[in-house]
C-alpha cells in the first residue's frame, strides 16, 4: 500500500525493518538551515500533475485501530491479518510503551533538529561506516528533479551496543532516549510480526534471519513551508521494508492510498501507525 506526506510543520518518527542496501549520501545543505526566509527555491515547486494543491483530503476514521491489549489474541491476530491484507496499514493502541517514552521520543527529536546544520553534521559524523546519515529530501538529492520539504537523520538500532556509539551526543539525552525507544520498537514489532505468523501458520521466529537484523530509526523533520500547495514533505512510494512503524505525533500529513483515493491518516494519541512492507505482504 502506497503512503505519502502532505505538508505540515511537525517530526515524523519512524522505525523501520529492512534490508541494509549501503546507500551513500553525498553532502548537501540542510533545508532547515534555510527555509525560514520565506521563499520556496524552484527545485522545491512539483510539475503540476504532482502537486497536492488546495484540495483538502478527509481525515479517516476508517483506518483500522487495533488493540493490543484485547483480552482473545485469536480475534488480535485476525484483525492485524485483515488490516494488512485491506490496507497495508493499521494504528496500535495499548501497544506497552510508555506515554511518556513517546513523548520524549519526539522532544528530543524535535530538539535535534532544531540545532545549527553544522552542529547535526558533526553529531551525524562520527561513524566510521557512515551508517549514521543526515540528509535533505531524499538520499538520491544530487540526481533528483524536483526536492523534497523535510530533513532526517537515520541510523541502524541494532544491535544496539555496536551502533549506539556513533549516534549524536546531542542533545545530551538523545541516545538514552532513542536507545530506550528502539528496544521498545524491537519488542512491539516482534509481537506484531509474531501475530502475523502465527495467522499464517507459520513459526513465531520466523523471522528471526537476515533480513530482519538491520532495523533502523529515521527521524523526518518537515519545517513550516510558505507555499505547502506547491511541494511535498515526500512523495508517493511504498516501503522496501518488512515492517515500519510510526510515531505520527498529533501532525496531519501522512496519507494512504486506498481505493483509488488518498486519504489522510488521523493521529491517535500515543497510538502508532504500521506499515506492511513491500518484504512482507500478507495474502
Amino acid at each position: 500500500m502506497m503512503r505519502c506526506i502532505w505538508l505540515a510543520k511537525g517530526i515524523l518518527f519512524v522505525y523501520l525493518w529492512f534490508r541494509n542496501f549501503g546507500v551513500e549520501i553525498e553532502t548537501m545543505e540542510l533545508l532547515s538551515s534555510w527555509c525560514y526566509d520565506g521563499s520556496l527555491p524552484e527545485s522545491y515547486v512539483m510539475p503540476l500533475e504532482r502537486r497536492p494543491g488546495n484540495l483538502v483530503v478527509p481525515l479517516e476514521k476508517s483506518i483500522p485501530v487495533i488493540d493490543l491489549q484485547c483480552h482473545d489474541p485469536k480475534d488480535t491476530i485476525q484483525q492485524i491479518l485483515k488490516a494488512s491484507q485491506d490496507y497495508g496499514f493499521f494504528q496500535v493502541i495499548n501497544h506497552g510503551v510508555s506515554e511518556e517514552l513517546m513523548d520524549e521520543t519526539m522532544n528530543v527529536a524535535e530538539e535535534f533538529h532544531a540545532m545549527p546544520g553544522l552542529d547535526k553534521e558533526r553529531e551525524c559524523g562520527k561513524d566510521p561506516n557512515g551508517s549514521c546519515k543526515l540528509y535533505t529530501s531524499s538520499y538520491a538529492y544530487p540526481r533528483e528533479d524536483f526536492h523534497y520539504w523535510r530533513d532526517a537523520v537515520t541510523h541502524p538500532c541494532r544491535p544496539l551496543d555496536e551502533h549506539i556509539q556513533y549516534w549524536p551526543e546531542k542533545p545530551t539525552r538523545y541516545r538514552e532516549v532513542v536507545g530506550t525507544y528502539s528496544v521498545e520498537m524491537w519488542k512491539l514489532s516482534c509481537r506484531i510480526l509474531e501475530f502475523i505468523c502465527e495467522g499464517l501458520g507459520l513459526s513465531a521466529d520466523y523471522f528471526s534471519n537476515d533480513l530482519t537484523q538491520v532495523p533502523k530509526i529515521m527521524i523526518n523533520h518537515y519545517p513550516p513551508c510558505p507555499a505547502p500547495s506547491l511541494t511535498l514533505g515526500l512523495s508517493k512510494h511504498c516501503d522496501p521494508t518488512i515492517i515500519t512503524i510510526l510515531l505520527q505525533g498529533q501532525i496531519n500529513g501522512l496519507q494512504v492510498f486506498k481505493d483509488g483515493r488518498w486519504i489522510g491518516v488521523q493521529p491517535l494519541p500515543h497510538a502508532f501507525v504500521v506499515n506492511i512492507g513491500y518484504l512482507l505482504q500478507v495474502p
